[in-house]
């Protein structure tokens, strides 16, 4: 069948803009995961706004989130503890020394982000504000979504073949969950590796969630009431800066502790 010569033009424009479209979403994951450090204090920017609760209870919603938020750090520990990826950037650029395609890899292609989707998802519960959920929540996916697309860009480029097959098998975001347990069976989980990747910083989002409730208790005069919550909160948040300080005097596994052999 005969393509009219105009029905050529309109098909290269549009492959052109959607070219276009790529790259310039390409530039913006570049330039999201050099300042994606500041995610987080945009976040608190954001809780500062007044505006409606998404409930009347912010202490049930303030537990949905952080239960929410548990859920994502235990895909993240999982997923660094299985299977560590070097792709946290160099020189503040997207990096990747190779393509790792075990441990959690071998179920979802982004779980790191996967586990992020639940840690925004639990905060933004936790904020109880619709203009959270409404601003915070849509900056925090478009920011990971350019990220994904400038991920996918550098890792197409240096992998070529071998990552066009990866991302044949193995889904982008939502995991395939056949084999999975035989997955986490098979490998040497490195406790320690999660500590130094997760816990080197005193503040992360389960602290955000933990004080965004304490606050919205404050605010709303029923810390009194919820004293075996606040309590809870406060343990939570001691025990994270624990696991910090720890962390921050042992820059190599304390005595007795030793880095089980596994993938890198």
């Amino acid at each position: 069948m005969d393509v009219s010569p105009e029905r050529q033009v309109d098909w290269h424009i549009r492959l052109r803009v959607m070219e276009i479209a790529v790259m310039n979403l390409v530039r913006m994951g570049a330039l999201s995961f050099k300042h994606r450090g500041l995610l987080l204090p945009i976040a608190v920017v954001i809780l500062l706004i007044p505006g409606p609760h998404l409930v009347d209870d912010p202490a049930a919603i303030g537990l949905l989130g952080l239960v929410v938020a548990l859920i994502g750090q235990a895909i993240r520990n999982g997923t660094i503890g299985l299977a560590y990826i070097i792709r946290g950037g160099k020189d503040h650029k997207v990096y990747a020394e190779d393509l790792v395609t075990s441990g959690i890899y071998a179920h979802v292609r982004n779980p790191m982000y996967l586990g992020n989707a639940f840690l925004l998802a639990g905060l933004g519960l936790a904020t109880n504000s619709w203009v959270f959920m409404l601003v915070g929540v849509p900056i925090g996916v478009a920011t990971h979504a350019t990220i994904m697309a400038a991920e996918e860009d550098f890792l197409r480029r240096k992998f070529g073949p071998a990552y066009e097959a990866y991302c044949a098998r193995v889904p982008r975001l939502l995991p395939k969950l056949s084999g999975l347990t035989a997955t986490i069976r098979s490998m040497t989980f490195n406790g320690w590796r999660v500590l130094r990747q997760e816990y080197a910083k005193p503040f992360d989002w389960i602290v955000a969630i933990a004080l965004v409730t304490m606050l919205n208790l404050w605010r709303g005069s029923l810390l009194a009431e919820h004293r075996g919550l606040v309590l809870f909160l406060l343990m939570l948040i001691v025990a994270r800066l624990v696991i910090w300080l720890v962390v921050q005097r042992h820059g190599q596994p304390p005595a007795g502790i030793t880095h089980p052999q596994g993938p890198a």
